[in-house]
């Protein structure tokens, strides 16, 4: 885990896609390196000497898949504002240890944020400072027991796909803070940002990035 040049997935002169692996944090931290910002700083540095780096979003430290940077300010507004409009798609793969209740549908709740034990409450009713959390998901394989699935977030609130499987008894599998069992000892957990659909800052084009499957024994049961 660290060579960036296995992660990068596109580059321009004013943005690049990482792949960030399952059990990297995002953002530099004094007490745990190398951080996703980290690598890239580094690589920006090898190539001028004050380059700009800005977070565009953010991916928990135990999901993979594409991850949006800028390399000029004027990219980060243009990718901040259609964060904040929701007009980029984010499609998701997680693998599920149970199947969920129907094969395709919806999943809707009030979601608190618990920042003193850092995970999301699902809640039946709204409370004060509860937000909204919406998605839409498919399984699309079965096999061994595991259940691939397609997960379409209509929000993007704190741990909610995470959560709002967990609430239906079917968490995410290794995801032991949402009561997955199974190998908790891992650093990351079966949630993959597989694509990213969003407006090219610099043509204004409509763009359509896909991370390629984690290479690793639980994503091996599916093609």
């Amino acid at each position: 885990m660290g060579n960036i040049n296995t992660m990068i997935l596109h580059e321009s002169k004013h943005w690049l896609a990482i792949h960030k692996p399952g059990g990297m944090i995002v953002e530099k931290n004094p007490f745990e390196k190398p951080s996703v910002e980290d690598l890239v700083w580094d690589y920006l540095v090898a190539q001028e000497k004050k380059p700009y780096l800005g977070i565009v979003h953010r991916l928990d430290r135990v999901t993979s898949g594409v991850l949006l940077m800028a390399k000029r300010k004027s990219a980060l507004r243009h990718l901040n504002r259609q964060f904040a409009e929701r007009s980029v798609s984010k499609t998701y793969l997680a693998i599920l240890a149970k199947a969920p209740p129907e094969p395709e549908g919806k999943l809707e709740n009030w979601l608190l944020k618990d920042q003193k034990n850092k995970r999301a409450l699902i809640l039946t009713t709204k409370q004060e400072k509860a937000q909204w959390a919406s998605l839409n998901y498919e399984v699309t394989q079965e096999n061994k027991g595991l259940f691939l699935t397609k997960v379409l977030p209509q929000t993007g609130r704190f741990h909610q796909i995470r959560a709002q499987f967990a609430a239906v008894g079917c968490p995410i599998l290794g995801d032991e803070k949402y009561g997955s069992l199974i190998d908790p000892t891992r650093r990351h957990i079966a949630l993959h940002a597989v694509s990213l659909d969003f407006i090219n800052p610099e043509t204004e084009e409509r763009m359509n990035l896909v991370a390629p499957m984690p290479e690793e024994k639980w994503w091996l049961n599916f093609k």
